[in-house]
Formats: C-alpha cells, structure tokens, sequence
C-alpha cells in the first residue's frame, strides 16, 4: 500500500513537471513567433515602411528597426528579471506574453509610409522597443522556470526545450509565410497588406499563450526560497565573474544563431540568388532538424558535462564559420545549400541546447532570473540583436565576407570564456 502511494506521488509530480514544461513552453513558442515574423516577413514590408530604390537599403532599414528593438531587450532583462525574483517566475512570463501581443498588433494596424509618412516607421520601431522588452524579460524568466522545475539529472534535457520553443516559434512564422506565399496569396498582395495576417495570428495566440501561464504552477525552487530583502542590484554585483561568463559564453553564441537561422533566408535571396519561395523552404526544413536536435545535445550535456558542449561549438563555430559562408554564398541548388545550413545549426546546437541550464546554475535563487536575463539580454543587443545588420551594411559596403570574419572573431572570444569558466553541472547553485 506504501508502495503505491509512493508511485503515484512520484507520478503526480512527474505530470505536474510536465504541465509545467508545456505551460512555460507554449508561452515561450508563441513570444518567439511574434519576434521572428518581423525578420521573416520583412523581405514583404520593408518597402511599405521605407520605400526606396536599393532593394539592401531597404532591408537595412528593416534590420536597423530590429537592431534598435534588440536594444531594448536589456532593460527587459532587468525590469521582467527584477520581477521574477521579487513576484515568481509565472508573473514574469505571463505579463512578458500580453506585452508582445500589444506590439504584434500595433504592427499589424500600422498604415505604410504612402498614409503616415515618417509616422509609420515611428510606430513599427515602437512596435519593436516594446516587444523588445517583453522577449528581454521572457529568456531569463522562461530559463530560469525551466532549469527549476527540471529533476537533477536531467536539467539539460528539460531546459534544452528553451530553444525547441523557440525554434518551434520561427518555424511557426515560416509555416505561415509558406502557406501565404504558395497558397493563399500572390506575392502582389502579400507585400502589398498580406504581411499583416502573420502579426494579427501572433497577436491572437499571444493572448491564449497568456491566459494559459496564468494557470500553470509556479517554480517550487522559488516558492521554497527565503525571500530576503534589500537591493537586488546589491546581491546581483556580488556574482561578476558570474555576470561576466553569461556575458561572454552568449556573445559568440548568439551571433553565431542569428546569421544561421534569422539571416540565411535574407542571405540565400540577396547574396546566393534563390527565389524567396526556395530560401524559404530551406530555412524551415533546416529549423526542424535543428529543433529536434536540441533534446539530443541537452541530453548529452547531462551525461559529459556543459563546459565540453559548449568547447565543441566555440572550436568549430571559430574555424569552419568562414569557409561555410563563403560556400553557402556560391551554392547552386536547393540540397547544397541546405546541407551547408544544416552544418551551420549542428554547430550551433553546441551553444542553444546548453546555455540556458549553464547560466541558471550559475546563480543563487534570489538573483537567478536577473542574473541569466539582465547580461544575456546585453549580449544579444549588441551582438545578436545587430548581427544582420552588420551583414547587409557591409555587404552595401561591397565587403560582405568581413561578417564571416566577424561571427567567427565573436566565437573565438567566446571560445576564450568556455576554456575559462567551470563545469556548472559539477558546482549547480540550483537546489
């Protein structure tokens, strides 16, 4: 009889940690889908907000609004970090959610600059500042929940499905261009209003995303911690070696990401001459691979350690970058250049399946969301945020393998770090 309500204890708490899962993980699927349509749909909009003759200046404008919105993402950090550590981890994600539906659906209702003139592009960047902070906030809030409600062998595992979600949302934004492009809509009408409906559905689905974390459980990790008073800011400079890792190991990292996932479908129609049908196609069957790679190498980070994961990516990211670019830039069908992004993503893997768990080992409950969110968020302003911007500037500027350069530059300095930093697996400051 003991041994019966042992099992089903030990059942309960297994499905309640995958409720859990589920309940954080649709949120985080949904803030990431309206984060990526933006990128995924600007080869659409960029000329109904900047009109121009240049088709790369008109995407440059594009990628500026997105760099600039990046930019908020560290005060995001902070305030969504702050709250999470102060109020849980739940009311974090939740209001993280209802603020990115309010910038999807001010995209969506944004007349172009033939009605609004300089208005228009107003509006789209305070879109984008505003969702900016909402996906500033949503990392360290949905990293930390994950990593908490995990059992201890397998906070690789549990917290790997960060990027599934968030893989899962840019496949989603590229699911409902290709049904757009080859099914509902001409090409005429989508540039001309069709673009609107991906930031309406994200804007829908924001709002169920919502209500669904609203009823999901709060991390027990944070429930049992004494809450202690004073400054935060006060505990979390108490870490800057912490600070400085998650900083560091996110640098090369993200810019790494961002030029094989958001980037390449812009890369294979303006530098390699695919029509945006095939690059489409190749971005999404690439991302799905990607996405169920994520658990594996998570998995593995559980069994060989974080710190060796993370070392394979830095070494390979940092040697192979150039000469993938640089052969993706010359490919001359759909199976070469979808093999090439393939080796791209299996390289980033290294990095994506692991950095959430080793920056929530990191830090103490009390500073955990601020600490992984707040330097996070810092990094990919400045480095992932600007990454396609950085491209296409320099390759307006008639030097576009200087990028190739410069993502394999950001993930040798990161590389630095890894060789630096200590195995989290071994030294866990979660409970």
């Amino acid at each position: 009889m003991q041994v019966q309500q042992v099992s089903r204890v030990a059942t309960g708490i297994a499905q309640t940690r995958w409720i859990s899962l589920f309940s954080g993980s649709v949120g985080n699927l949904i803030e990431w889908y309206d984060w990526y349509i933006y990128t995924s749909f600007s080869i659409y909009f960029s000329r109904s907000f900047f009109p121009g003759a240049n088709r790369t200046v008109e995407l440059l404008n594009a990628a500026a609004v997105f760099a600039l919105g990046s930019l908020m993402r560290p005060l995001g950090g902070w305030l969504l970090g702050w709250y999470a550590d102060r109020h849980g981890r739940k009311a974090a994600l939740t209001g993280s959610v209802f603020m990115m539906c309010l910038g999807s659906l001010l995209i969506a209702v944004t007349p172009g600059y033939a009605t609004l003139g300089i208005a228009a592009p107003a509006l789209l960047l305070l879109a984008r500042l505003m969702q900016g902070l909402s996906v500033g906030g949503e990392y360290g809030a949905s990293a930390t929940y994950l990593s908490e409600i995990a059992p201890p062998d397998r906070r690789g595992f549990y917290s790997s499905f960060q990027y599934v979600t968030l893989i899962m949302g840019q496949l989603l934004a590229l699911a409902v261009l290709v049904l757009l492009q080859r099914v509902f809509l001409t090409e005429a009408q989508l540039s001309a209003w069709g673009w609107r409906i991906a930031f309406v559905i994200g804007a829908l689905c924001a709002v169920i995303a919502g209500f669904l974390r609203r009823g999901m459980e709060e991390s027990q990790v944070f429930s049992r911690a004494r809450q202690q008073e004073g400054s935060l800011l006060r505990r979390l400079l108490e870490h800057p070696r912490e600070l400085f890792i998650v900083f560091g190991l996110t640098m090369g990292g993200t810019v790494s990401f961002y030029t094989f996932t958001s980037y390449t479908q812009k890369f294979l129609v303006n530098t390699a001459g695919f029509d945006k049908e095939t690059a489409t196609a190749i971005a999404a069957l690439s991302l799905l691979l990607y996405m169920l790679l994520q658990p594996l190498v998570g998995l593995v980070s559980d069994l060989i350690g974080r710190r060796v994961v993370l070392l394979a990516f830095g070494a390979l990211a940092t040697l192979l970058t150039v000469p993938l670019m640089h052969a993706l830039g010359s490919a001359t069908s759909a199976a070469q250049a979808f093999l090439l992004v393939m080796c791209g993503l299996v390289i980033v893997s290294g990095y994506t399946a692991v950095t959430a768990i080793v920056k929530a080992e990191l830090f103490p409950t009390e500073v955990r969301a601020l600490g992984v969110g707040f330097p996070y968020a810092i990094a990919v302003a400045v480095f992932g945020g600007s990454a396609e911007y950085v491209a296409l500037w320099m390759k307006n500027a008639g030097h576009e393998p200087w990028f190739y350069w410069y993502v394999s530059g950001c993930t040798a300095l990161s590389f630095l770090v890894y060789l630096w930093m200590p195995e989290t697996r071994r030294v866990s400051r979660i409970p």
